[in-house]
């Protein structure tokens, strides 16, 4: 019997609060459904409240409540994580009431909504860059704010997100055998952001790419890319002492000089075989030239002669007295 009573009561406070929320939804005192707005938002029925809330916006247009309603539904929003939403209002607010005591908290809680809708890594971090923007907005508009102690926490928390899409964007360049998209790209990572926490990762793939090159690279760029490797090996032995990189480092710039060596006799044979075969080429050279010559003098002694001898024929022709004159007598 006790556990019947306290059903119907249970079942009597749901039938009066959906039995409240109904007639404030129906009603057109503004009174009214800004109470039940407000009781809402106390009992963090967030839904409830923005539903009842969304209908006072006209209601309470230049009134003394219209602030109210404004920043009540955008805290409604926040905790019912529509984010986006929740920053254009607090953003709104705090532009559209300077003078109100609640401004700053409205400017913060509107840079907080955009870096709670920064999205994952892996995914297009254009709404991440434009939270860093808001968020350092505040820091200008407000730098002696209490509040601005936990913004810089922040945008150092979004700046490494976007470092780290960067780096893994650059490292799966390494993991696909493009080692030289792998090099270009960690390179412009640290261009990017010189102060990345992701240095050490980044130089060890750096080197890595370097070192695939140089093992994995045609003649004509095998010697440059060799030194351009042992160079960072001793780079990253310099700036990370006493670290598994420096191990790492210290064990392949090993291989690039034992490379190195190899690749030395190797060039030392090819340019032996080289000066053999130019040498044998400028011998040929000279032999075709040569027979050219001779081809060209026999041609021009021929042609000399051929000369010479008409000549010879058209001189006896103008010499040759032309024959007598001969009459036919007619009969």
């Amino acid at each position: 019997m006790k556990k019947y009573i306290l059903g119907l009561f249970a079942l009597s406070v749901v039938v009066s609060c959906v039995s409240q929320q109904e007639r404030a939804m129906r009603s057109a005192d503004k009174n009214y459904i800004l109470k039940a707005a407000n009781e809402n938002f106390a009992k963090k029925k967030w839904k409830n409240a923005l539903a009842l809330y969304d209908r006072l916006t006209n209601l309470v247009a230049g009134t003394d409540d219209f602030p109210n309603v404004g920043f009540n539904t955008a805290y409604a929003n926040y905790y019912d994580k529509s984010y986006k939403l929740a920053g254009h209002q607090f953003k709104n607010f705090a532009v559209s009431f300077p003078k109100d005591p609640r401004a700053e908290e409205a400017a913060y809680m509107s840079a907080l909504c955009y870096y709670e809708g920064s999205m994952d890594y892996n995914l297009d971090q254009s709404s991440t860059e434009l939270a860093i923007n808001e968020l350092q907005d505040f820091l200008n508009n407000y730098p002696n704010s209490e509040r601005s102690k936990n913004i810089n926490t922040l945008i150092e928390e979004l700046s490494y997100k976007l470092e780290f899409k960067a780096y893994e964007n650059a490292r799966q360049y390494f993991k696909m055998g493009d080692y030289k998209s792998a090099n270009v790209a960690l390179e412009n990572v640290l261009e990017d952001f010189p102060s990345t926490k992701l240095r050490p990762k980044i130089y060890d793939f750096i080197m890595k790419s370097r070192y695939e090159l140089a093992t994995k690279s045609v003649y004509d760029l095998k010697e440059e890319r060799i030194e351009s490797a042992i160079s960072f090996t001793k780079q990253v032995e310099k700036e990370l002492p006493n670290t598994e990189y420096a191990k790492t480092a210290l064990d392949l710039r090993q291989k690039l000089e034992r490379d190195k060596k190899d690749f030395a006799v190797v060039k030392k044979e090819t340019e032996a075989r080289i000066a053999t075969l130019t040498e044998r080429q400028k011998k040929e050279a000279a032999k075709i030239a040569e027979k050219a010559k001779t081809e060209q003098q026999l041609k021009d002694q021929v042609s000399a002669e051929k000369k010479a001898m008409q000549i010879q024929r058209d001189s006896a022709a103008l010499q040759t007295p032309p024959p007598a004159a001969t009459f036919k007598i007619q009969r």
